[in-house]
């Protein structure tokens, strides 16, 4: 199988409330879900059509058993997904308090480590890595070994150099500080995969981390001054910029009643690598994935909650923005009904 996309990183078990808006000594009752932002990355490209897989470990409990069988509801290969023995499949609770946006997290079976950060370079399918069309990574996968190094042998078996044309080495810049010692070694952990990659994505503070503080901008051009092809900075309440050496595009927000933001960024990841994959221009692979955030924002689960490409046209073309692929003003199927029956308040 060659796929579209392969991500490698974390996995887990999401807890979240069913009780929404308290403080988690609150809650009276959860409900179990596939996350890790990678593995939910995959889900949501798969939910776009692609034929997408996950390089990852699990613990070899029931939570493992369990994660395999949410990876083969959703359609993702787990054909590299192992069991480690030593360690129990991690687990992420939260609390989701919309009216005050915060989303807590709290990582349960990650320290000192976590299975997925146990991937040996060794055991690394570099032909699958090489041949997928897109190869997806996270920061957080460089924090600690043997993750870092089996990280580094993949995007070294996989030079820029050597894509072919359709082919991109995406970097989510996911700085997550409870799993570093601080960000200066972040940086030049980042400053080592830099140059294998093709995109890199982040919010200011990501950006930050990986090339210094600065505007968007000036984050951007270190950026492609790297040798990223295409970077892309999160701007919070303004969208979100993508730039080239060519080009730069802002694609507005696209305002929704926010239910749990937590897994916005993992459905507008996997949004984009459909976009990339189908040859759309620039602002409409970030208007798309932009859209698909805003959709599972709206929602209380991550990888339960990925929209499907008709919910996502839907959305903007109610929204007056251009659908991909369809000539401009042509109607698109109607999925308001699967929406609202998702929770989405647009």
């Amino acid at each position: 199988m060659t796929h579209e996309l392969l991500t490698i990183g974390r996995i887990s078990v999401d807890i979240y409330p069913n009780d929404i808006g308290v403080d988690l000594e609150d809650v009276t009752s959860f409900g179990k879900y596939l996350g890790g932002s990678p593995s939910n990355v995959a889900v949501a490209a798969a939910r776009h059509g692609r034929r997408a897989g996950v390089i990852t470990r699990t613990g070899d409990d029931a939570f493992g058993k369990y994660l395999h069988r949410e990876l083969h509801k959703f359609n993702v290969d787990d054909s590299f997904v192992a069991p480690v023995k030593e360690y129990p499949t991690a687990v992420t609770f939260c609390a989701i308090k919309p009216a005050t946006d915060e989303f807590p997290l709290y990582f349960y079976g990650r320290f000192p480590t976590a299975p997925d950060l146990q991937i040996q370079a060794s055991e690394l399918d570099l032909d699958a890595i090489r041949g997928a069309g897109i190869f997806w990574s996270t920061v957080t996968g460089l924090c600690q070994e043997p993750s870092r190094s089996a990280h580094i042998a993949a995007h070294e078996a996989r030079p820029r150099t050597r894509l072919a044309e359709g082919q991109f080495t995406i970097l989510d810049l996911d700085y997550r500080p409870m799993f570093w010692a601080s960000e200066d070694e972040a940086r030049a952990e980042v400053a080592r995969i830099l140059p294998h990659v093709t995109v890199a994505i982040g919010n200011d503070k990501e950006c930050a981390v990986a090339v210094g503080e600065g505007t968007p901008d000036e984050q951007a051009d270190r950026l492609l001054a790297a040798g990223v092809e295409i970077a892309v900075v999160k701007l919070g309440p303004d969208g979100v910029m993508a730039k080239t050496r060519t080009e730069r595009v802002v694609s507005a927000p696209v305002p929704v009643e926010t239910v749990n933001g937590l897994g916005a960024g993992d459905s507008f990841g996997g949004a984009f690598c459909h976009g990339l994959l189908s040859g759309w221009p620039l602002a409409q692979v970030l208007d798309y994935a932009n859209a698909a955030g805003a959709i599972v924002a709206s929602r209380v689960s991550c990888a339960d909650a990925m929209p499907t490409p008709d919910e996502v046209t839907s959305l903007l073309a109610e929204r007056g923005r251009p659908v991909p692929g369809t000539v401009p003003g042509a109607p698109v199927p109607d999925a308001a009904a699967q929406l609202a029956t998702e929770g989405a308040a647009l």
